[in-house]
């Protein structure tokens, strides 16, 4: 005759898979909400990158990894920005190569092709990341907006975290900054994978 097994022994299966529910929920929330490193941005624009200066528009640029999943949410948010701002601002997006162009495809992802597609936005190969670092960005999804005179106006993020998307301070202080001239905020944390981790 089979025992039967105890409501003691199920009550403790029961019980230490709800620990180990909640454990890994709490570790999936601390990265999700965890912003990576700030960048160290100049306050006036670097004269050696790539990116054509601010002239007749300020000038907004987004430093993406090609292969950060947590990106797609910043590119979202990035559609939505330019098409409230209605062509106030040269948006360029520079993707991170590594490769110094001996492996296209791998910077040319998917993350490329949608930020290709979204109007007025210019996307770019950084080769060995020598933009993001005259920028000092090191986190994918870093935004950067300078003034037609060449002053850093907004310094962070448009998500609120890690692959999410919905309103967030970082796009409503863009907005503003575009549409109005001021904000509540020329800062937020940026949520992404790091720009140049192996």
């Amino acid at each position: 005759m089979k025992p039967v097994p105890s409501t003691v022994g199920w009550g403790a299966v029961a019980l230490a898979w709800i620990v180990a529910v909640t454990l890994g929920m709490r570790v999936l929330l601390a990265y999700e909400y965890t912003a990576g490193a700030a960048a160290a941005a100049p306050n006036a624009w670097p004269q050696s990158t790539h990116v054509p200066a601010p002239r007749q528009r300020p000038a907004l640029v987004l430093l993406m990894h090609p292969q950060c999943s947590c990106s797609r949410a910043t590119l979202s948010e990035l559609a939505r920005l330019m098409a409230h701002v209605h062509g106030r601002v040269d948006a360029y997006v520079l993707m991170l190569d590594p490769f110094s162009g001996r492996n296209d495809e791998w910077a040319q992802s998917h993350l490329w092709t949608t930020a290709a597609a979204i109007p007025g936005v210019r996307v770019m190969l950084d080769h060995d990341g020598a933009d993001a670092r005259r920028f000092g960005a090191s986190t994918s999804g870093q935004a950067l907006l300078y003034d037609i005179s060449g002053r850093l106006r907004f310094n962070g993020g448009i998500t609120d975290a890690r692959g999410h998307e919905g309103d967030n301070a970082g796009r409503a202080s863009l907005e503003s900054l575009l549409l109005h001239g001021t904000a509540a905020t020329g800062h937020t944390s940026v949520f992404g994978c790091g720009l140049f981790a192996s």
